[in-house]
């Protein structure tokens, strides 16, 4: 496997490769809890040449025991990047619209499956459109990709090795502080976190506009939270998505490495919870 390019792609940058001889795969993963569905902003307008993918019927498996966006099949996953073009040792470029989570767990889900070429266009498309920059409402018909699906290229945590690196190592939970401290819980059966899990909201590593914050200062981010590049880590959320943006973020930080990314736990909280013999912390603190 090729080693990954940069995690993160300049609206101008992704434009000039556009334009150029070999121009990248582009997948647009807009999407919003509670909607209105990402497909239809897709369909209104997008960069050109790119292909929407849903989160949750392309980026997941249905919710069940395993959670709410549990890891799709390998097979499936393969038919549904070779439909939108997805070639080996190719670049892909991913978006959304908003703080780049969703962007962040097609990003993660591509390295997890083997294809260390993808990055995430930086801002999303708000930025794209508001450079000026051509859209269209034009439906592509990408020729189909070639890529092979090979898991486990990232490293994923079930709940028992979640719980041990939240004790022995750093385990962050990428939900708002007030989920994290079990104030409320609005979609899961049970409030609280993971005994030992220190809190970091996945919104605080982008601006207002989109953007992701400068390297230097999500390193002194994560810094404090303990996280190091000889020390193990890992993050979860409610569901697996905005906790890819978490081990995501990790990466533009430099803190950790392609090579030595943070783990995933997938099935995140909402798997966590449904078990009534696992532990919940409240409050403020870790444990």
């Amino acid at each position: 496997m090729n080693a990954a390019p940069l995690p993160l792609i300049s609206p101008a940058d992704l434009a000039a490769l556009l334009d150029g001889p070999q121009p990248p795969t582009v997948l647009d993963a807009r999407w919003r809890l509670g909607g209105p569905p990402g497909r239809l902003a897709y369909d209104d307008i997008h960069v050109p040449g790119a292909v929407y993918l849903d989160l949750d019927t392309d980026l997941a498996a249905p919710p069940g025991a395993g959670g709410r966006h549990p890891l799709p099949d390998p097979g499936q996953l393969q038919a549904v990047l070779r439909a939108a073009g997805v070639r080996q040792d190719h670049l892909v470029v991913v978006y959304d619209d908003r703080d780049g989570s969703i962007a962040a767990r097609a990003w993660w889900l591509l390295r997890w499956a083997g294809h260390a070429q993808v990055r995430v266009l930086d801002g999303g498309f708000t930025r794209w459109h508001d450079e000026g920059l051509p859209v269209t409402p034009e439906v592509p018909e990408p020729v189909p990709g070639d890529v092979v699906v090979r898991p486990g290229h990232m490293p994923v945590l079930d709940a028992d090795a979640a719980a041990v690196l939240a004790k022995e190592g750093v385990l962050l939970d990428a939900r708002a502080p007030e989920r994290y401290r079990g104030d409320v819980e609005p979609i899961d059966p049970r409030a609280g976190h993971i005994p030992g899990a220190r809190n970091a909201p996945f919104a605080a590593h982008t601006g207002a506009d989109g953007r992701w914050k400068p390297a230097a200062e999500l390193a002194e981010r994560f810094t404090a939270l303990g996280v190091s590049s000889g020390a193990p880590a890992g993050a979860y959320c409610g569901s697996g998505v905005t906790a890819a943006s978490v081990v995501f973020a990790m990466e533009v930080a430099g803190v950790r490495t392609a090579e030595d990314p943070a783990a995933l736990y997938v099935g995140s909280w909402s798997h966590w919870c449904t078990d009534p013999g696992r532990p919940v912390a409240t409050g403020d603190q870790p444990n």
